[in-house]
């Protein structure tokens, strides 16, 4: 009687673990309808079937003698990231079925020892990935900046090499004027050498001078942005403008020679390389006139120097206004240096030139 109840038992066993393996042939063959019902089916009706798939794998991970197998998670991560991806406009939907689908992933691959459900589970994956892709685009087309930016940086985080969607964070992030969060995103486009490095270099460098006013990480991004692109005018417009700023003559007229050897027809560097001789005099004759009377010899020194730096600031405030006839701070520098050096034909010249200007 025991070898026969033993028989029962072990036959009694089989048959229930051949029940809970049926549901998961049941979720694999609707899973086999499913994946493709989406291309032909509305949406309530693929979201049905997937629903009902999805089902099928709650029963099979629910009992002790399927709950391990990897199939039964591998095709419950199918059914739940399709469901994320395809009904994405339903945020909080797509959001239950994407942590249901992470899951199940995270079990399956513990699971799958041998590699069988490797392909299911990179699917699923991307399925994943590209609902959550669906979930920014569709919140940027509405004009919600603030979650289409929360969903890009969901899918940087999981995705850390998709190069684009860090420039569509990047994008994002200006939309709203959140520059720290454009200048990280379009960084990290840079470091994965995207195709045009040198346009969001522009952006960023912009960005950090102008918006978040940060002069140092401007500098940094400034210094590195010119290894990579040396010839770049714009880069090399703004360094020569640090050094101005900062009174670093000799560095600004190196950077402006670079520039108006790349490209002389620009007016505005031609005037930078006036302004660095220019205002050299200007800062010599306040030193000029804080002099005492008496300090004649010192006085008729500073007065050689600063004619040095106008006669050298001229032909430059020239080639801007040749070049640029419009360009009003040209003329008004080359009249006051025609007043200091008493050359009233030019004086005169330059301005009837000026009164000829329309009002600005």
């Amino acid at each position: 009687m025991k070898k026969v109840l033993l028989s029962m038992l072990m036959i009694g066993t089989a048959t229930y673990a051949s029940a809970q393996k049926s549901e998961v042939t049941k979720a694999k063959n609707a899973w086999g309808i499913a994946r493709y019902a989406t291309n032909t089916q509305a949406l309530d009706a693929t979201l049905k079937t997937l629903t009902d798939g999805l089902k099928a794998t709650d029963n099979a991970i629910a009992n002790e003698k399927s709950k391990d197998m990897p199939e039964a998670w591998s095709y419950r991560a199918l059914f739940a990231s399709r469901i994320a991806f395809v009904d994405s406009l339903n945020v909080p939907n797509a959001v239950a079925n994407e942590k249901i689908a992470e899951e199940a992933i995270v079990k399956a691959k513990a699971l799958d020892t041998k590699g069988a459900e490797k392909e299911n589970i990179a699917e699923a994956e991307q399925s994943l990935s590209n609902g959550l892709k669906n979930r920014a685009i569709f919140a940027y087309n509405k004009k919600d900046y603030k979650s289409a930016l929360e969903f890009f940086n969901q899918s940087t985080a999981k995705n850390p090499q998709d190069t684009a969607t860090f420039i569509n964070a990047g994008v994002t992030a200006k939309q709203i004027e959140n520059y720290p969060e454009m200048v990280r995103n379009f960084s990290k486009a840079i470091d994965l050498n995207y195709k045009d490095s040198e346009a969001l270099y522009t952006e960023i460098i912009n960005t950090t001078f102008e918006k978040t006013k940060d002069t140092a990480a401007g500098v940094k991004l400034l210094e590195t942005a010119l290894v990579k692109y040396p010839n770049n005018t714009y880069f090399n417009g703004v360094q020569t403008d640090i050094y101005i700023k900062s009174g670093n003559v000799a560095k600004a007229q190196e950077a402006l020679a670079k520039l108006i050897a790349a490209d002389g027809k620009n007016a505005s560097y031609q005037y930078a390389m006036g302004d660095t001789y220019f205002k050299q005099a200007l800062d010599l004759q306040g030193k000029r006139n804080a002099l005492a009377p008496a300090k004649k010899k010192e006085f008729d020194a500073i007065t050689v120097k600063m004619t040095g730096f106008i006669d050298q600031a001229l032909p430059f405030y020239k080639k801007a206004y040749e070049i640029d006839p419009k360009m009003t701070a040209a003329l008004e520098n080359m009249k006051t240096i025609y007043a200091f050096k008493n050359d009233t034909p030019n004086y005169e010249a330059t301005k009837k030139l000026l009164s000829a200007l329309p009002k600005q």
